[in-house]
């Protein structure tokens, strides 16, 4: 698989990085917010959801991946503490709320009731993957995954 290399500059760009980041894990020393630039960066492993569900489910893969966001004005923590930097977050999804377009609010939410949101001046995000997948043995679960119930990031409706 060749590491992605992703732009968002709408809502739709911004939903497909937050498909391919769903249950991506980080701790919280690996993410910063620095006023100066008007930048928020990340550094994430990963989980190959579309790999997962083209392969049958049997190979499982993480990458690390660096999630960058720029024009930011503001960044606020829920419960995230910075001080607390070896804990780790899953991240469930990022979206965007305009406010007044194209400015708004971009919201990362993490398990555990934990969320930033970042006040932007429009969507301005990448999304690049940093090396090689690794092979993880176990694959995220969500309520409802039980099989056939379809509920698998990427997996199709009926």
């Amino acid at each position: 698989m060749d590491p992605l290399k992703l732009i968002a500059l709408d809502e739709e760009d911004l939903s497909v990085v937050s498909s391919l980041l769903q249950d991506a894990v980080l701790r919280v020393g690996d993410m910063t917010y620095v006023p100066s630039q008007k930048r928020f960066a990340a550094v994430l492993n990963r989980f190959d959801w579309e790999k997962a569900v083209t392969e049958g489910g049997k190979d499982f893969r993480r990458r690390r991946a660096a999630l960058r966001f720029d024009r930011v004005f503001g960044a606020q923590l829920k419960n995230v503490k910075p001080r607390a930097s070896e804990r780790v977050l899953s991240l469930l999804a990022v979206r965007f709320e305009a406010l007044e377009p194209p400015s708004g609010r971009v919201t990362l939410t993490f398990s555990g009731d934990a969320s930033i949101q970042l006040q932007v001046e429009c969507i301005e995000a990448e999304l690049r993957d940093l090396g090689p997948a690794w092979r993880t043995h176990s694959k995220p679960a969500h309520p409802g995954d039980e099989p056939g119930a379809g509920s698998e990031p990427g997996a199709g409706s009926s």
